[in-house]
């Protein structure tokens, strides 16, 4: 029986770059779940919980942080799915920086808006659309009085990311940072038995 890991469609590019560096692609069922999800966190625990019921019986990581569940994910997880793990952090900006570096960018700017390579790539769909800044710009004072930079955490080193992420910055009006993280945040949702290859 294959493992399964059930994760956000946000993270699929990292996901499979990951997967087939541990030569895992064809040895690992993904069950993708929307990345829309994310602008109603209130919907991911019960998307998980049907992936998980579809999955049976067979070995199963959610690659997902906690997301903006509010701790539900990990309830369903203890409370239903004993052994069932899922990636460390709040989100999936912990995920990639780690914990060290994320929490030193935020003790030294609390301010701050993150980008990952995904984010960065569909910043108008899932951030300026999303929002409904196309529709109203005038919240975007609202939205983002508070934050002062933007922080890319890029997986990647393509440099259209790059691009992206600082076109977003301008648009928002922010200051912008780059920090090039990888994707080793996604080495746990690999099977155990291959990860030696995948490190």
């Amino acid at each position: 029986m294959k493992p399964v890991v059930i994760a956000c469609a946000a993270l699929a590019g990292e996901l499979r770059a990951v997967l087939g560096g541990a030569g895992a692609t064809g040895a690992v069922d993904v069950r993708y779940l929307p990345a829309n999800l994310h602008n109603r966190p209130e919907r991911i625990t019960p998307a998980v919980a049907a992936a998980l019921a579809e999955a049976g019986d067979r070995p199963v990581f959610v690659a997902y942080a906690d997301c903006g569940t509010g701790g539900r994910l990990d309830a369903l997880l203890a409370d239903h799915h004993p052994g069932v793990e899922r990636l460390a952090g709040d989100h999936c900006y912990e995920v990639f920086a780690g914990s060290a570096m994320y929490t030193e960018l935020m003790a030294a700017e609390p301010g701050t808006f993150f980008l990952t390579d995904f984010l960065a790539r569909h910043f108008d769909a899932l951030v300026w659309q999303g929002l409904g800044l196309d529709r109203h710009p005038e919240l975007a004072a609202m939205y983002f009085g508070n934050y002062t930079r933007l922080v890319l955490l890029s997986q990647s080193t393509h440099p259209a990311v790059v691009l992206a992420a600082r076109a977003a910055a301008a648009r928002l009006g922010l200051r912008f940072e780059h920090r090039h993280v990888g994707r080793d945040g996604l080495l746990p949702a690999v099977p155990v038995t291959l990860r030696r290859s995948a490190a």
